[in-house]
């Protein structure tokens, strides 16, 4: 049997009875052919003594049987990994950052607790998938849609806590910024609420975030102190329509000025829904992964050519037909000064959808969860298919266009430069409102080119960070690397960190390592040397 760092057999023995006590004999597994679903299927270490991998898992059902596991890990200092469904390709899966930690898989605890549609609120557990979650909605008559990622299968609670993002209108598409209260328990085996519900009967937990004093619903957040049994999600009223379009500028020096607006009317609220940005003359040939963005004579020199725009802006509209039709209106005459310019409405449609209407369109902008973001895996874009998986590399630049133009070329060069393959979603990603995120998917193997893949990546990061650039999540196999450029005032982020958790965890038991927090007694194990 596998034992967890620091623990000896009969110790771990002795924790996994108390488990089964606690949740039953068939709910905690130990055997290989068991574990291996607690695997990362896309890991960059896999098969390799290194590989990220679990001593054991526990499913509770529910929140006194999660406090009974929880105390049972503290005192014996077994180190838990709590997961939500374990669905996060690319940035881990359910396989836990410290090896030979317990998993504590929360899918069983699936209930919906309350939609109330006159507030426009849920609460729900973590095992509530995006799929769970349209269901109940669609079968219940709800006015409410909610916020959903390219791939649906996931949990609105971990999807949330990992800081994940959708298409919809903005105070919901950023899933952490919609969150309104959550249930966790501690260290200790207690439960904690958060804002208003630390109040006994409280009737606005899902109303009110902040309660009184300090807001803790962050500690939450890709964090190692606590397992979130319990959150509420602030949810988007379904609008009576959907109207998207294009505002396409035919030079190169345009893109300062198409950004620099369409930032300005986002962020007073002239348009709603997540807006895109293309260069569609460098993506003619693939239109996901741009090409490097040249020099402007030679970029001007192929729209001439063609005829094809050099950039585009696409805002989104959700609302009553005549506010988003007057809403398009006033945009368009924002951009109306720049030369060559052109507009067009590209899709409308009153909602809710037909049969018909969902079959072409694209469904998380609709709050429909789906799989088909997988397809693109298939299509063979990039040169490095087949591989076994991916990674997402996602770091957050400027929104302007100079940060557009700057990411772009800094990191297609470096790339080139290391040999490292990615696919790179062009130009950037809008989840978030004031910032870019620059995605791009790093294929993996399970051979020995992910050791290359490993070091290129580490360099990638330092280099990002060296213009200002940090990214917002990662794999585990480099959450050390990534939080050691988050470095200003001698690490005094990640010393805090460390500082709170040491107090609110003493024993280091929970979620070790996760995201560079490393509690005292395993902080030895913290990599500060580039790839594992």
């Amino acid at each position: 049997m596998t034992t967890p760092p620091g623990i000896d057999a009969a110790t771990f023995a002795d924790g996994l009875a108390a488990m089964r006590n606690a949740v039953g004999e068939e709910w905690v597994f130990d055997q290989p052919a068991d574990l291996h679903t607690y695997r990362d299927f896309y890991s960059v270490l896999w098969g390799e003594p290194g590989e990220k991998v679990a001593s054991a898992a526990v499913a509770p059902a529910s929140l006194e049987e999660v406090q009974a596991v929880v105390r049972v890990a503290n005192e014996r200092a077994i180190p838990i990994y709590p997961i939500s469904t374990g669905r996060n390709l690319g940035y881990g899966g359910s396989a836990p950052v410290l090896s030979g930690s317990v998993v504590v898989d929360l899918k069983r605890m699936d209930r919906i607790i309350e939609v109330n549609e006159d507030n426009c609120s849920a609460l729900v557990e973590p095992g509530v998938s995006f799929f769970d979650m349209y269901r109940h909605l669609r079968e219940s008559g709800s006015k409410l849609m909610m916020s959903v990622p390219d791939p649906g299968w996931g949990s609105l609670v971990g999807n949330a806590l990992d800081s994940g993002g959708g298409y919809a209108a903005a105070g919901y598409r950023g899933h952490f910024e919609a969150v309104c209260g959550i249930e966790a328990v501690m260290a200790d085996g207690e439960v904690l609420r958060t804002g208003m519900g630390a109040l006994p009967g409280s009737e606005t937990w899902q109303q009110y975030r902040m309660g009184i004093g300090p807001c803790l619903d962050g500690m939450f957040r890709q964090s190692t102190l606590g397992v979130v049994t319990k959150m509420g999600f602030w949810m988007f009223p379904t609008p009576e329509a959907w109207l998207s379009a294009s505002v396409s500028v035919m030079r190169y020096e345009d893109l300062d000025d198409l950004v620099r607006i369409a930032n300005e009317l986002e962020y007073g609220n002239l348009f709603n829904g997540m807006p895109g940005f293309s260069s569609p003359v460098l993506s003619r040939e693939n239109p996901i992964a741009m090409a490097m963005i040249p020099e402007p004579e030679v970029m001007n020199r192929m729209v001439a050519e063609s005829g094809v725009p050099a950039w585009s802006f696409a805002p989104n509209f959700y609302g009553p037909e005549r506010v988003i039709c007057e809403q398009w209106a006033y945009v368009k005459s924002r951009f109306e000064h720049i030369p060559g310019v052109r507009f067009a409405e590209t899709d409308y449609v009153d909602l809710p959808l037909s049969p018909e209407q969902m079959e072409r369109v694209h469904k998380p902008r609709f709050g429909i969860p789906s799989l088909e973001i997988f397809s693109v895996g298939s299509r063979g874009y990039g040169n490095f298919n087949p591989s076994d998986g991916h990674i997402w590399f996602s770091a957050v630049i400027p929104r302007s266009g100079q940060g557009i133009i700057e990411a772009n070329r800094v990191m297609r060069s470096e790339c080139e430069r290391l040999g490292l393959d990615l696919f790179m979603f062009a130009p950037a990603v809008t989840c978030w409102t004031r910032s870019f995120v620059l995605f791009a998917a790093v294929p993996v193997y399970k051979d020995e080119r992910n050791a290359h893949l490993r070091d290129a990546v580490c360099e990638i990061i330092r280099t990002c960070a060296d213009h200002g650039w940090g990214e917002y999540r990662c794999p585990p196999a480099f959450m050390d690397d990534v939080m050691e450029v988050y470095s200003f005032g001698d690490h005094k982020l990640r010393r805090v960190n460390e500082q709170i958790k040491d107090a609110l965890d003493p024993n280091g038991i929970i979620s070790a390592g996760r995201y560079g927090v490393w509690p005292e007694r395993h902080r030895h194990m913290r990599r500060t040397g580039g790839a594992a």
